[in-house]
């Protein structure tokens, strides 16, 4: 049987409104709708064609997966399904086939190419890898997921300096860890003028 790399983007559809609260606070809802809508086109583009994994989009609401927003097509769209975001998570590394599964959120604007082949390298001889941001959360997670799959998202303070450690915490002490660099997501009206400045 062989594996594949298995890339998933996690995005919420981009309704105004609906999406990117906590940014919305700080820049008003239309402009927090139109950089995700913005940014996922942007992602997507960067990962079409010629990268060494299968890259599917997993969505909420459940409803989105159908397609639409006004984005390109492209990769095959899933349900993230009910939950927090360690459940939705979880069903996700367990759905996929055989090989190696990396997620990555749909709102850091500085993720290339070279990032998840990194991380997708270091999973040739790591159980897990984390690409942390400065919040204390991380912006990509990914596992092995030979010869099971860990269950690493329960018990996680999802949205705060926490997460990260929280997850940490739920690695055996056995299992090899390797960390990416440090990019920052955009969750808060002073992250995103700092990247509209830059």
């Amino acid at each position: 049987m062989s594996l594949k790399n298995n890339l998933v983007v996690f995005a919420r559809a981009p309704l105004i409104g609906q999406v990117k609260r906590r940014l919305a606070a700080g820049i008003g809802p239309v402009a927090a709708s139109g950089f995700q809508r913005h940014n996922l086109a942007r992602l997507l583009a960067e990962l079409k064609g010629g990268g060494h994994w299968r890259v599917v989009l997993a969505v909420t609401p459940d409803r989105a997966a159908g397609g639409g927003w006004g984005l390109p097509g492209g990769p095959a769209r899933i349900a993230q399904g009910p939950g927090d975001l360690g459940q939705r998570m979880s069903r996700v590394m367990k759905r996929l086939g055989p090989g190696p599964v990396v997620i990555i959120g749909s709102d850091i604007p500085a993720i290339r190419r070279h990032h998840l082949a990194g991380a997708f390298r270091a999973l040739g001889d790591h159980d897990a890898v984390f690409g942390p941001s400065a919040d204390g959360g991380y912006w990509l997670v990914g596992l092995r997921r030979r010869p099971r799959v860990s269950e690493i998202f329960t018990n996680v303070r999802w949205s705060s300096r926490h997460a990260l450690a929280d997850t940490l915490a739920n690695l055996d002490a056995r299992q090899r860890i390797a960390m990416l660099e440090c990019l920052e997501d955009i969750d808060q009206a002073e992250a995103y003028w700092k990247w509209r400045e830059s």
